[in-house]
């Protein structure tokens, strides 16, 4: 196999890597050796345990992007502000590397005020763009820490982080929920639930008590109240981002389950919306860095 660059994912639970030829996959792997599961001198360890027959005589070229970049990473890729492109600086050269590689990680993005960070979004955003010239309008990228991007003139703007799914997961797992939130879906309920945040987000706390109120007294379903819970907390969002996507352009990027979930909501508030696979948008976003690292001795 004649791997010609190798890219990375690389977030707080994960690593996920390819080996590429231009624009093409030919192999990948993953395991759950994340930043957070790591020993500061132990990431190349980690990388070469999942890349190692992909490598031959000649460096190969690695570009990473994701939490690899943080403070306790691999190598410190520091931020740069907005408004900014999505990679308005090189990748960052990781020294000392095994001689069959030369590795870069892609710097983060901040914002100053309202204070806010991200690592791994704006690769995606970067490949979203370099798909679709002259975007201009809003971007989601849902997960654990859900982010809204105003894009436009090909530039990050601003952006927000909502903590809304590592909310959903210690609501459903660690509260009082946990007795009545389990498995299923009822799209209908979402929809509903999501709505009523919406245009009550101050109701939020109280509508999340019904949801144990709704099992003892009713013996509500486990599966609507898991579709009930997330439609509550996504509605609260949306609330809360109204300015950024009332009227917008609107792009999701991210897993294709939750995207369709963020999709469905906005959609019944009469939005526009397109969604993009996340793994995609990786891939082209850290082939663009890889086009920045050739300038790189």
């Amino acid at each position: 196999m004649n791997t010609e660059w190798i890219a990375v994912d690389w977030g707080t639970s994960h690593l996920r890597v390819w080996a590429m030829q231009g624009d093409s996959v030919l192999d990948q792997a993953q395991s759950d050796r994340g930043m957070a599961r790591v020993a500061k001198g132990d990431f190349q360890v980690a990388l070469l345990d999942l890349i190692e027959g992909w490598l031959g005589r000649e460096p190969v070229d690695v570009v990473a992007c994701g939490m690899v970049g943080a403070r306790q990473g691999w190598v410190e890729a520091p931020y740069s502000s907005v408004p900014c492109a999505a990679m308005p600086v090189d990748p960052i050269r990781v020294p000392d590397t095994d001689p069959r590689i030369r590795a870069f990680v892609v710097p983060g993005l901040k914002q100053l005020s309202p204070p806010d960070v991200m690592r791994g979004e704006e690769t995606q955003i970067a490949g979203f763009l370099a798909g679709h010239q002259n975007w201009d309008g809003v971007i989601c990228l849902p997960g654990t820490h859900t982010k809204w991007v105003q894009v436009s003139a090909g530039e990050v703007i601003s952006f927000r982080t909502f903590m809304t799914g590592e909310m959903f997961e210690l609501l459903q797992a660690q509260s009082v929920l946990k007795h009545s939130v389990g498995e299923g879906w009822d799209e209908a309920a979402f929809a509903e639930a999501a709505a009523d945040t919406l245009s009550k987000p101050e109701q939020l706390a109280a509508r999340l008590f019904g949801l144990r109120a709704a099992d003892l007294l009713h013996g509500q379903d486990a599966g609507t109240a898991r579709a009930r819970l997330s439609g509550l907390l996504i509605g609260a969002e949306l609330a809360a981002t109204r300015a950024y996507w009332l009227g917008q352009q609107i792009a999701i990027i991210g897993a294709e389950g939750l995207s369709g979930v963020y999709a469905m909501a906005l959609q019944h508030q009469g939005a526009f919306v397109e969604t993009t696979n996340s793994t995609q948008s990786t891939l082209a976003g850290l082939s663009q860095a890889r086009k920045l690292t050739r300038q790189i001795a």
